[in-house]
């Protein structure tokens, strides 16, 4: 991991998503990168400095979110890390994406409302449509404190198919964190397997991981994938679930569509997904 983008409206939730995002680049020894979008009246990067002043509410706002860049930047910069900052006028969450593409990031970590409603949008971007099309791997905060370093992460997958390459990232955060990695399947069909038949995809797919030692496998027959998660949460605490995705399409097959949002939305949990790459 070289280096790690953190976009950010400066909420709680965000400012723990950067907190987060420090820790990790500083783990990783990865250059961190804060973004900052707003929303102008006019086409700000057109103006000049006499035409600002006839917005004095917006020069206020421009002087406040660079004052948070830079508070952000000075405590990444404490930690001994190189951090760089950016202010984008008029953008969108596919402005987002074409920044963390022209960058190149290798991780994504921002922070969502959470539990109280659907996600809430950071400055015009919604987090949903960042989980659904980002390339690089994403965590989303939410309301519970986050843990770092991770100590239990729940990979949820149904593992019918090839998932190694999200798993690696899963695998890189869980040897860097020393945790233990709990697999988790769940079956939402209506002709549920016994658990030991559901374990056994589970196990093919560790198969490919002779090194792995510290972990668990779960299989629960659940209505939802949200339920399934809830259900083993209730059992075994996590301080990260990890799922993979289609970018195109949703999750895998065997979840809905709105498994992301219904997953990013709900969960106290940070959040974190990774595409199948074909």
């Amino acid at each position: 991991m070289k280096n790690i983008l953190v976009p950010t409206d400066f909420s709680e939730n965000c400012t723990k998503a950067a907190h987060l995002g420090i820790k990790m680049a500083k783990t990783y020894n990865a250059e961190i990168h804060f973004l900052h979008q707003m929303t102008t009246p006019v086409d700000w990067v057109k103006l000049d400095k006499l035409k600002e002043k006839r917005y004095p509410e917006t020069l206020k706002q421009i002087g406040t979110a660079k004052a948070n860049l830079r508070e952000l930047e000075k405590i990444a910069e404490h930690e001994g890390l190189k951090c760089r900052t950016f202010l984008q006028f008029d953008s969108g969450q596919k402005d987002i994406l074409e920044h963390s593409g022209h960058f190149h990031h290798d991780f994504i970590i921002t922070g969502s409302s959470g539990t109280k409603g659907r996600v809430r949008e950071i400055t015009g971007s919604n987090v949903e449509k960042i989980v659904r099309k980002a390339n690089a791997p994403i965590i989303v905060v939410k309301e519970e404190e986050v843990t770092f370093p991770f100590k239990d992460i729940l990979f949820v997958s149904n593992f019918e198919e090839d998932v190694s390459h999200p798993f690696q990232a899963v695998l890189s955060i869980a040897e860097k964190c020393d945790a233990k990695i709990h697999l988790l399947r769940i079956n939402t069909e209506t002709d549920f397997n016994s658990i030991n038949a559901g374990l056994n995809p589970v196990k093919q797919f560790l198969e490919k991981f002779p090194a792995l030692k510290n972990f668990s496998m779960s299989v629960h027959n659940e209505s939802s994938v949200e339920a399934g998660i809830n259900t083993f949460l209730k059992h075994q605490p996590a301080d990260l679930i990890a799922m993979s995705t289609h970018g195109k399409t949703g999750f895998l097959s065997l979840f809905s569509k709105s498994i992301a949002e219904g997953v990013t939305n709900h969960s106290e949990l940070p959040v974190m997904t990774i595409h199948i790459k074909k």
